[in-house]
């Protein structure tokens, strides 16, 4: 005999139908929160224009784009234009630069922010905190323009402060912004002045939440200053730390066109070249549309490869991750 109870049972994994009255209650709460959609829009508006949309056109990728022709008109080559770029002579040079260029931010300016932010929350004098902070914001408000402008005053030959105190320094009178050997320096330093202090921001955040008792637990228990941020500050922002190191690593193909472009010419072009200068020289100034889509979409794939290989690395070292 079949009980009442038996018959309301679902069983398990199965889908709730959307009764009149689930119906009623989503108007309701749309109604009600209407203002959040409405603060949601700018986002989900800027994600399909410049994210969703543009993913109908990279299928020129496999194929020889003429304009005129358009994208459906345009003859089909399949992976041929990923095969002239992986045979290019010029590739294993782009990658070299790319990697070298993405492991300087890796391995030195992303623990540099972690560095800061640890730095910023052991201050104890608010208005020195609020005042440091500050400070290192305001160079991620500067467009790399301004940022190179000044580093093209500073290490100018000469009259340059910073010219005249590295060539000091290591009694060298090189043409820092037109050597090779310093072009990477530069990027590291230019990268580190106006980033570090805004990316603080995501672990400051993290930092706010971790349970004061904790901090005088340990004080209780003896724990000096290093102590407290190795046991208590550290592990608390750790899942921070490597959501965005998974982030960070998709990524690392992505060394940012405009300040790489900017602090490039012809003679520290061998160091200079990366891939995101690359698709801009093959697409824009050639005219390579399909060849240069197609060198778009592999960093695109070799990112999807790493935020996923990534991902699987924090899950076997238990940590939580990004999906």
């Amino acid at each position: 005999m079949t009980t009442a109870l038996e018959v309301d049972r679902e069983p398990p994994g199965a889908r709730t139908p959307r009764t009149p009255a689930r119906r009623r209650r989503f108007r309701a709460d749309a109604v009600r929160y209407r203002w959040l959609f409405f603060l949601m829009l700018p986002g989900i508006l800027y994600f399909v224009l410049f994210r969703f949309w543009p993913m109908y056109g990279a299928r020129i990728a496999f194929k020889n784009y003429i304009p005129f022709l358009g994208i459906e008109g345009s003859e089909w080559v399949g992976l041929t234009h990923f095969q002239e770029f992986l045979s290019n002579p010029d590739f294993p040079r782009l990658l070299q630069n790319t990697l070298i260029v993405a492991g300087l931010s890796l391995f030195i300016a992303f623990p540099l922010t972690i560095v800061l932010a640890l730095l910023l929350n052991e201050l104890r004098l608010n208005i020195l905190k609020r005042t440091v902070q500050t400070l290192v914001y305001i160079p991620h408000f500067l467009s790399w323009t301004v940022v190179v402008s000044i580093t093209a005053l500073l290490f100018a030959i000469g009259n340059g402060p910073l010219w005249t105190f590295f060539g000091w320094l290591l009694g060298t009178d090189a043409n820092m912004l037109a050597d090779p050997d310093w072009f990477r320096p530069l990027i590291l330093m230019q990268e580190v002045w106006k980033n570090t202090g805004w990316g603080t921001i995501i672990f400051l955040a993290a930092l706010a939440g971790v349970d004061q008792e904790q901090y005088e637990a340990a004080v209780i228990d003896g724990a000096g200053r290093w102590q407290r941020v190795w046991h208590i500050t550290i592990p608390s922002i750790l899942p921070t730390i490597v959501v965005l190191l998974i982030l960070q690593t998709g990524q690392i193909l992505n060394t940012g066109f405009e300040q790489i472009y900017l602090m490039s010419n012809s003679l520290n072009r061998t160091v200079a070249d990366v891939f995101d200068t690359y698709v801009y020289f093959a697409g824009i100034e050639q005219g390579a549309y399909s060849y240069a889509t197609a060198v778009g979409l592999f960093k695109a794939i070799v990112g999807l490869v790493l935020i996923f290989g990534t991902n699987w690395l924090a899950k076997r070292f238990n940590q939580q991750g990004i999906f």
